[in-house]
């Protein structure tokens, strides 16, 4: 069977040492000959497999690790820095592979966005905590994964479930010595206790808030409210920082969520504005432990369901845009209500919001590139942040002209007409019009073929 039917997007695996895989061994050979009830078995736990690693594709909040776990004497396996990536790569290019699994698909709750939730009726299965810890360390023996992403269902109460993620990460790391990386997704509305004995065990854990709004959160997810998401990310956020404090004092100490956490939010399943999903997010980032707030467009997974708004397909532009956004403010220093504020709610899908923001500010420009400071040529369209740091650290040698530019990785096609330097002086945003401007940018992009507007719209590209 290909692992594409088993993993979100239709990536394939790729082990640690580079090499693909484009089908998953049977039973027989990962885990050895036997009788045939043996085999029956087997056979069992790939059906299981085959339907969770389904239900989890919709969960995108894992991503690098930032941490490093380094191998022991006896034990399996490390954690470098930049790895426990899902379907993502590396600095050095290599593509992470995760298993990305749920213990189980069954759920008490019934929200309307969720495949599901309890009155849907979809193939439902459930791995034990062995079959789960054993699935781990014979795909990874097998240099198919390098670390596990599991989340779950919540089956009788919230503890319940937690109780088990947990045994599946400390069997994981105490029974078998596993130094790879793991991500364990919190339930909301566990018990502090069961969340402090995850974050001895994990290298990330995550809790999602789904909808940014409350009161949407009561009408799609009645029996969910912000509170019980918020506690644990509470717990998280107090562990991670009595370790750090306790590893000051005592070298040795154990680390709690290494490195740290995130969360997802829903987009376009309620009537929530983007200014409402950015000031949420922005919040969240002044937490000393959120590392990402992640953004799923919602697809139309409960068509019947009258609460749910009617989509052809996932709001895709939109969640690209929300993406970039967030990104202009965790490196090139924009605040919230920069980028959204009440005469704009909702970022423009036509073009990216760096450039909605200085086309709605033209009083900013033009930047002089050999003159300005950092967080000028910063704020500049088709300027990144290696680029803007290249330009302050070149400058200094000579006049820099547009060629210095284009060999720093500036995008000249924007940044013209926001920019003078050397000998280019032409006519820039004010002497055009931004409409003028906007018409010629995005005039450019809609001449490209299909396939290379979506690939522009890629949320890991750089914004410049």
């Amino acid at each position: 069977m290909p692992l594409r039917n088993l993993f979100r997007g239709g990536t394939f695996f790729e082990g640690k040492s580079g090499r693909r895989g484009t089908s998953l061994p049977r039973f027989s050979y990962i885990c050895g000959n036997g009788d045939g009830e043996t085999e029956r078995m087997k056979e069992d736990t790939l059906k299981k497999l085959r339907i969770l690693a389904e239900s989890a594709k919709y969960d995108v909040s894992c991503s690098s690790s930032g941490t490093v776990r380094r191998n022991t004497k006896g034990g399996v396996g490390n954690t470098v820095g930049g790895v426990g990536i899902c379907h993502s790569f590396a600095e050095d290019g290599r593509c992470i592979s995760l298993l990305k699994v749920m213990l189980t698909n069954y759920c008490i709750y019934d929200c309307a966005y969720c495949i599901n939730r309890r009155s849907n009726d979809i193939p439902r299965a459930t791995l034990s905590v062995s079959e789960l810890v054993d699935l781990t360390m014979e795909f990874y023996k097998r240099n198919y994964i390098e670390g596990l992403f599991l989340s779950s269902g919540v089956v009788r109460n919230p503890d319940y479930t937690m109780e088990r993620l947990v045994r599946v990460a400390k069997d994981l790391r105490t029974v078998h010595r596993f130094n790879g990386y793991i991500h364990l997704k919190s339930i909301p509305g566990a018990s502090h206790e069961l969340v402090d004995a995850a974050g001895l065990y994990a290298d990330r854990m995550s809790v999602n808030i789904e909808l940014a709004d409350e009161a949407s959160l009561k009408r799609l997810a009645p029996e969910k409210d912000h509170a019980s998401v918020y506690r644990p990310m509470l717990y998280i956020q107090q562990g991670a920082l009595e370790s750090a404090e306790e590893r000051r004092r005592h070298r040795h100490a154990p680390r709690f969520v290494p490195a740290g956490q995130s969360t997802q939010m829903i987009v376009g399943a309620a009537g929530e504005s983007d200014r409402d999903i950015l000031s949420l997010s922005s919040a969240l980032y002044a937490r000393p432990t959120m590392r990402r707030v992640y953004y799923s467009g919602y697809v139309p997974v409960n068509t019947a369901d009258p609460r749910l708004p009617v989509l052809k397909q996932p709001p895709l532009v939109r969640e690209n845009r929300l993406y970039q956004a967030d990104w202009l403010m965790r490196f090139y220093q924009f605040r919230v209500e920069e980028i959204v504020d009440e005469a704009h709610p909702d970022l423009d899908l036509e073009v990216d919001p760096k450039l909605s923001w200085a086309l709605r500010h033209p009083e900013h420009f033009p930047v002089d590139i050999n003159r300005a400071d950092y967080e000028q040529i910063l704020r500049v369209p088709g300027i990144g942040v290696k680029s803007a740091r290249l330009i302050v650290c070149s400058r200094r040698f000579g006049r820099l002209t547009s060629f210095d530019l284009k060999k720093m990785g500036c995008v000249m096609k924007r940044a013209q007409y926001f920019i003078t330097c050397g000998e280019l002086k032409g006519r820039g945003v004010n002497e055009l019009h931004p409409e003028r401007v906007r018409s010629l940018l995005t005039h450019k992009t809609s001449e490209r073929e299909p396939d290379a507007v979506q690939l522009h719209l890629d949320f890991k590209e750089e914004p410049v």
